[in-house]
Order: structure tokens, then sequence, then C-alpha cells
């Protein structure tokens, strides 16, 4: 049984029937507890009777707004309490990848730009302000964030990621986790960090395509953010990858969610099955002969609860306890961690939520304001050569692509409005009616003389070149082009970046390429904006436009936060938190590879194309100039236990205000393992006034150069380090090394993954 179960919930426990047992292990939609858009008392006694784990989706699958969802809430748990025998409470959860799924809720930049951002006390004031919304209209448990990796670019849900490299990844899921849940889940919203383990490196970066991971590389990297979401934040829930690893469907797999999670990583929360998972187990993987037995197998495994519906633990779990094929102290566990997170998030005390509050909460512009300033710090700047930023007073402006006047291709995959278009499509219209575009952005700072000419130009997944005569025609009347192409971001067939939506070619969707080409062959000066939600391959335009401004998915700020940084309101600071490749044959590419990766033996290079990026990690280029000096490093050898201070000035040397993102890597020279080539071990976002010098230390643990060895035990090993930091992955300014000392490999109990700063 999970361990600190409260005695409310054991003598709760041992009064429950089989049928309010199994309850507990399901959830229900709420769109089948809804009569033309209403609470149905009538589907509330059919679906709820017995009590119910959770609810799910509460905002993200109805057209409620903030004050009539959380009177909804209300009603739901006034149901159970009041008309169930004993009265226990529904945990709601819902989708906060990039906001509150909710009508009204706002919508922040993708995860994948706020990476960009290199400051985590961003997320963390954010997922705060996500929290204080779910909150006010009765919702408990946020299904975010993403810990993957993203090293595969054709996989789409690269978007809701944090990036290539473990140690930012933590530290960007350990800030959200920390704001989500807030310092009691009695106040906060219960994080659920996915997909354990392995979602992101499925073969051909395919969505729930087999996992293909060596032990070594799985502990290495993809378990870190986990394990550091675990453990320094208290990290509540959990939910399983949907591919195979290594042989074993993960939903199936005790030896992954039970001994490796529980177990060796210390996780005492609870597991949430992935929407449908425990079903597929039979219909996807054919890794069992029935429904029956994948819910034998999941439970077993260690899944919790079933999400996001009954299949599989209702009647069919009933059947295998009574064919014994599942032992009732098995269900008594998982029962007792849904209980338990009930008691910790303090519904039993407080199931209600004040209702006449909601609305006010939703209305507050503070989380707006927000959105807005992480949207400028998500902004990365690829190339300039000179063209931005533009002259608010120009003569002629052309403003040319699909995403440049489509507020709803500013947003990611698990957004209200890219989520439910479909199923609303009147309600997910209005949402967008708040929202700015880029073009509408720019027409309010350019000077009243300027004449601003648009043109769609094409669709971002549509071949039709129908409107490249137009647009080519706007070219050719400006003093320059901003050319806004890109992602739309979803689910459907419709959509080109998003959960299900993954690229073979990586190549910019339907006809963008080709509209580039007619808008560069205009002869007229082109600042490329990326609304994306993944690295594309730009080799062909990328040496042919002057600038190149990358802006991921910025949210419903995103539009003013792209035009201010056009025309240098703001200095773009942000930086690559994933690798742009040359051509989709590089892929998987990521710059924390081993020594004898990234080349072809003695030759180097491919037959046709450079092994080297585009763009490299933690490149992101500025309006101003910074220098690195004065490299020191003390002492110069460190043991267990011990730290290394890591220190260097840094001094904007040009006029412009601006950001700079300072990076440490570390390279481990010789190992009993290989080790990487480079691993960023700390990092630090400074504003600089021109002229301005600041004095950056890191305070570099020992414990944090520590490996799993041969036989996956964390070790700290004796010798030479070297010191590399810099402006990028590639960019290195300054170099240096320490040794670490020891009578021989010295064992690590628990894996260090922060590295603490200093600025003076």
């Amino acid at each position: 049984m999970t361990h600190n179960v409260h005695p409310y919930v054991r003598d709760l426990l041992a009064r429950m029937t089989l049928e309010e047992k199994l309850a507990q292990l399901n959830a229900c939609w709420m769109r089948d507890l809804l009569t033309d858009g209403r609470l149905d008392a009538d589907k509330l006694r059919q679906h709820l009777r017995h009590g119910i784990g959770q609810i799910t989706r509460p905002g993200g699958s109805s057209t409620l707004l903030p004050g009539t969802l959380a009177e909804a809430a209300n009603q739901i748990q006034r149901f159970l309490v009041e008309e169930t025998r004993l009265g226990i409470p529904a945990i709601l959860h819902e989708e906060c990848c990039a906001g509150a799924m909710v009508r009204q809720g706002v919508i922040f930049p993708q995860p994948i730009g706020l990476a960009s951002a290199f400051q985590p006390d961003l997320i963390a004031e954010m997922t705060e302000a996500i929290r204080r919304q779910l909150r006010a209209v009765g919702l408990h448990h946020g299904l975010a964030p993403v810990l993957d990796l993203a090293r595969d670019p054709r996989w789409g849900r690269l978007e809701e990621t944090f990036g290539e490299d473990p140690t930012l990844v933590a530290r960007c899921g350990v800030a959200y986790v920390r704001g989500l849940q807030g310092d009691n889940l009695r106040d906060g919203v219960m994080a659920t960090g996915k997909h354990f383990i392995g979602h992101s490196a499925s073969q051909g970066g395919l969505n729930c395509a087999p996992a293909l991971l060596g032990r070594h590389e799985l502990f290495e990297a993809y378990l870190l953010p986990f394990q550091a979401a675990i453990q320094a934040a208290g990290l509540a829930s959990i939910m399983n990858a949907y591919p195979e690893l290594d042989g074993e469907v993960v939903a199936a797999s005790r030896r992954l969610l039970t001994e490796l999670l529980r177990e060796t990583l210390g996780f005492d929360g609870l597991v949430v099955s992935d929407y449908e998972a425990i079903m597929m187990i039979h219909t996807y993987h054919f890794a069992a002969d029935s429904l029956r037995r994948a819910a034998v197998l999941a439970i077993r495994a260690g899944i919790d609860i079933e999400l996001p519906t009954p299949c599989c633990y209702g009647d069919l779990l009933r059947q295998a306890l009574e064919a014994g094929e599942v032992d009732m102290a098995t269900i008594d566990q998982a029962v007792s961690r849904n209980l338990q997170k009930k008691f910790e998030l303090g519904l039993f005390e407080r199931p209600y939520v004040e209702a006449e509050r909601a609305a006010a909460t939703f209305a507050d512009p503070r989380p707006r304001t927000l959105a807005r300033r992480l949207a400028r710090q998500s902004l990365v700047l690829l190339k300039n050569d000179g063209l931005l930023p533009l002259p608010r007073n120009l003569r002629t402006l052309a403003v040319i692509g699909p995403n440049a006047h489509d507020a709803r291709n500013l947003l990611g995959d698990y957004t209200y409005p890219a989520h439910l278009e479909d199923q609303f499509p009147a309600e997910t219209a209005e949402e967008l009616t708040r929202i700015p575009t880029v073009l509408d952005g720019i027409r309010a700072l350019v000077a009243p003389g300027t004449q601003v000419l648009f043109a769609r130009g094409c669709d971002n997944l549509d071949p039709s070149t129908d409107g490249f005569a137009e647009a080519v025609r706007v070219a050719e009347q400006a003093d320059a082009v901003v050319l806004v192409l890109g992602d739309r971001s979803g689910l459907t067939p419709r959509c080109t970046s998003g959960e299900t939506r993954d690229s073979a070619s990586l190549r910019l969707p339907g006809a963008q390429e080709a509209l580039a080409e007619a808008i560069l062959a205009a002869g007229k000066p082109v600042a490329l904006v990326l609304v994306t939600g993944r690295p594309y391959v730009l080799t062909g335009l990328a040496p042919r436009v002057q600038a190149i401004l990358q802006a991921w998915l910025p949210g419903e700020e995103g539009g003013p936060a792209i035009a201010e940084a056009l025309f240098g309101e703001v200095n773009p600071g942000g930086k690559l938190p994933v690798t742009f490749p040359r051509s989709a044959g590089q892929v998987p590419i990521f710059y924390n590879h081993k020594p004898s990766a990234s080349r072809s033996n003695w030759h180097g290079d491919y037959l046709d194309e450079s092994v080297r990026p585009l763009y490299p990690f933690g490149h992101g280029l500025s309006y101003t100039h910074f220098s690195y000096n004065d490299l020191s490093i003390s002492p110069a050898q460190v043991t267990q236990g011990e730290r290394v201070d890591i220190s260097l000035e840094v001094c904007n040397s040009g006029e412009r205000a601006g950001d700079e993102v300072v990076q440490l890597y570390v390279r481990d020279e010789y190992a009993s393992l290989p080790r990487p080539v480079k691993e960023l071990k700390g990092f630090a976002r400074l504003t600089l006034a021109p002229g301005e010098r600041r004095r950056v230390t890191f305070h570099l643990p020992a414990d944090a150069l520590a490996f799993y060895d041969a036989d996956l035990r964390l070790t700290l090993e004796p010798g030479r380090v070297q010191v590399m930091v810099g402006s990028s992955s590639e960019d290195i300014r300054l170099t240096g090394a320490f040794e670490v000392v020891g009578a021989g490999p010295m064992p690590i109990g628990r894996r260090v993954w922060d590295c603490p700063v200093s600025v003076t």
C-alpha cells in the first residue's frame, strides 16, 4: 500500500464495497454528464452513483464559461458528497500545457518557447497563474508538464517539450511543477509528469511507435527530468508513455512503473493512464489477448486509474478479480493512492469553490501581461544580416504568409481554440477574437505614414499556389517584406504540428517554401518569421533571407511580441533548446552526443551533406554584442561532496540594452564509459545595458559530474574535466579545466542536477 496513507483513508477503504472501489479507479468525461450544455441529473445518477475517481476535462470538453464551469464543478461534488453512500468527492482534471484549457483561460507560449527563454523562474510564475485559474473553477489535477526529451523533430509533440537537453528540461520541469502544485496541495493543483518513459524516442519519429533506447541512455538522459521533478519538486502524478520500450509495453510493465519509478526513483504519487493506454495494450500493441487481460497487466504494473473513461477498469477488472487473475490487495493499493491524493488536495474538507469569484479570476489582467513577457523572452533571432530591427517609418512594408494574420496559428495543440475548433466552432472562434495577430501588432507599431500591405499567399497545409501572384505583387511594392510562415498546431488532419502530426521531411508544410521562393525572386529584403512547433529544415532558405526570427507557438500575446522584436522595441534574447538540422537525414541530432557520433568515421561528413547542424543548441543572436572575459576556476581539484566555482565577466559591448544567456558546458575527458562531448550544467540569463559588466559565478557541485557506470550505479570518477563557457553549444568563448580527485570511483547516492548561479 502507498506510504504515509492517512488514517482516514484507511478507514474509508475498509468500508468500501467492490463497486465503490472500482469507481475510484475510473473517470468520466464531463461531456457525458451534459445535455444541451448543462449538467443532467439523470446522467449524474447513471455515471456517478457509486462515486468516481476523476472527471475528465470539464473545461476542455465543454463550452462552459468560468463562472458556469465553477457552478457545474460544485454541482458534481454536491451530488457525490450528498447522494452517494460514502460521499467521496472527485478530482477534476484538465490539460494545462500552455495554460488552463478552459474558455477565457490565458494562453501562454508552448513549452518549447518557454524553454527558449532559459528562465525557469518565469515558468513557475506562469504555472502559479494557471493554478489560480484551475482552482477557481474547481479543477485540481493538471495533465502537464511533458518531461520527454525532444531529440527527434519529426515527432509532432516536440512543441510540448522543453527541448533536447536533460538539465534544461529538468530545470524547466521542476519550475513548472513547483508553480502548479504550490507549497501545499491543499491549495495547489497536482502536476503530471509525462510521459514515463521514452515516448519521444519513437521509431521514425512516429507517435506511439516503439521507443528505441538502451538502458544507459534511458538512465543517463531520459530519466533525469523525472528524477528532478520527483525528488526536488514532489511531483504528485505520473502519466505512462504509450509506446513499448525495449520490447515491453510501458503501460503493462511492472519493471518500469513500479520497480523503476517507485522503488528506484522514490515516486510515491498517483500513476494515471494516458488516455486509452490500457485498452491499447490489447488493441494497438497486441500484448494482451483481451481487454480484461490488459486491465490485469496495467493494474499489476502500477497504473492507479484509467483515463479518460471506463473501458478496462470497470466490469472487466471485476471479472478478473473473480477469476483470480488479480488480487484484492492490488486493487486496494490503487484505490488507496487515489483516496490519498483526494485527502492531500483537501477535497474531503473543501469540495466546493466560490463560483462567484471565478469570472474575476479569469478577468485578472496580470496573467496576460505575463503571457506578453514570456512571448518576448521566447523569441530567438537565428540570423540577422543587418535588416532587423526595421525602422518604424518605412514607406511601405509587406506582411505576407499564412501565419501573418491568423490568431489561431499562434497557439499550441493543447489550447482551447486549437483543441475544440471542430466540436465548438462558434465558441472557439469567439475565443480567437481577443487575440491580436502579427499583422495587428505591426500595424500598431509602424509610423502613421507607413503603408502596410498584406497578402496571405498560401495555406499552411494546402498545396495550392493560387495566392502567389497577389503575394508577389504586394512584395514588389514594398521596401521590405516580413514573411510569416509555419504551422497550424493541433490534432486533426488539417494541422501540421502537435500530437499525431508527425513529419518525414521536416520541410515547411504545404506550399510555403515555394511561396518563399516566389517572394525572394521579387528582390526585396526579407525577414522570415517562423511560427512553428518544431525546427524545420531551412537549408535552402537560410542563406537567402536577411533575417530569421524563430517565434515557436508564442500564445495569445505572441503577435504583438513578434512585432516589438521586428521593430526593436524588444531585443530578442532567447536561445534554441533544440538543434536545427540541415536535413531530415541527420535526425536524431543533438549537441550532447558521444565522441564517436556526429561523424562518419574518417571522412566525417555525409556523402551529400555536412554533419554539422544548421543552428546549434543554445544559439540565439541579439541586436547587441556581448564579450566574455576573465575566466576563473577554483579550486583546481575537487572531490565528492565539494563544489568548483567557475566565474567569468560578461560585458554588453554594443549600443543597445539586451539579454544574454551565459551557458556552462563540461566534458569528462576520459571515463570508464564514453561521455558526451559536452553537457550543459548551468546557465544564467542576464539583462545588460550598453557598456554594463556583470560577473557570473557557477557553483558547480562535483557530484553533478556523476554518471551511471556499467552496472547502472551512479558513480563519480576521478579525472580531468574540461570547462567551456559560451553563447551557444558551439559558440564557446572561454575554456579551462579542473580535476576530480579520489582514490577510485565514488558512489553517489542521489542524482545532482542543479547548479546554483550568482551574478554580481
